[in-house]
């Protein structure tokens, strides 16, 4: 028997309120202090998180659809995506959207100077065994540099901001990379690969060098929630390959305005559009790099 949808009807999707914030009545809770367009991304995040805690108090009804080999899509995740990107599209309807499931607007082009990056439920494999490691992940690009950066975790009630040039906060406190500067004392995030697993002797030689190496090795399932743990410093560096653009986009900014660095596997800037990426405190970085450039390609 197919399983039955556990989503709410719309007009139960929300809670949160500032009359006519999202221009059907209902109500969406404001964050003070705050970029006005990073406010909205709160506003979206918080409004999609509100769709997976529901949904996550009986998993076993969330319907889910398998896209490739371990890549797996919910009906969570849709709709939670189409509620960040009716909260968006309401505040600023001209702006692009690239978002996970949906994929390019329309209107996405070189000319246009603003884009949405979506991730609306980074970790579904974790999400659908139950797991508690996943988020919300929402970015935007401007010019193309990332500008504004949400990511939330509903599941701890973490909300991970940053604005460009005005720091990086969880929960509304500063927050700074750590200041550990020896490889052999760091804890680093990771993941491996799981859709392509062509990948996976390359990886077992990464996971050798950087264990041999580091104080310890770790793979959440959730590369957005990873890197905002670098930038809060829960973790002292990341590493992953074949990641998507909505992966990183948000994760990023959190950690440049914590004071850490990103980059490619070479230390190169254009992470976001080949899927490679190494994060960490400067000097946690400047190890990685090192260790990791062979496998650059």
């Amino acid at each position: 028997m197919a399983a039955r949808s556990i989503l709410p009807h719309r007009s139960l999707i929300s809670f949160y309120v500032v009359p006519n914030a999202v221009g059907d009545g209902t109500a969406i809770l404001t964050e003070p202090h705050m970029h006005p367009m990073l406010n909205t991304a709160v506003k979206a995040a918080r409004r999609a998180a509100s769709i997976i805690n529901r949904a996550s108090f009986d998993i076993d009804r969330v319907k889910v659809t398998q896209k490739s080999h371990n890549d797996f899509v919910t009906e969570v995740d849709q709709a939670a995506e189409q509620a960040i990107i009716e909260v968006l599209k309401t505040a600023y309807p001209d702006h692009a959207i690239l978002a996970e499931e949906s994929g390019a607007s329309s209107n996405l082009h070189d000319e246009n100077d603003n884009v949405w990056i979506i991730d609306p439920l980074d970790g579904t494999t974790n999400f659908i065994h139950g797991f508690p490691q996943y988020c919300v992940s929402i970015a935007l690009q401007q010019r193309g540099q990332i500008t504004q950066a949400v990511v939330y975790d509903p599941t701890r009630n973490d909300l991970f901001t940053a604005t460009k040039g005005a720091g990086a906060y969880l929960n509304e406190k500063r927050i700074r990379v750590t200041r550990r500067d020896k490889m052999a004392d760091a804890l680093i995030g990771t993941g491996f690969p799981f859709r392509d697993t062509d990948g996976l002797d390359e990886y077992m030689q990464m996971f050798k060098v950087m264990t041999e190496k580091c104080a310890g090795l770790r793979r959440p399932g959730a590369a957005a929630l990873d890197l905002a743990y670098v930038a809060a410093g829960r973790l002292d560096g990341f590493f992953e390959k074949g990641l998507q653009t909505w992966d990183m986009a948000a994760g990023s900014l959190l950690i440049t305005e914590a004071g850490g660095i990103v980059a490619n596997f070479s230390g190169e800037s254009d992470y976001l559009y080949k899927g490679n990426v190494i994060a960490g405190t400067p000097k946690i970085f400047a190890q990685m790099v090192h260790l990791l450039s062979p496998f650059a390609k």
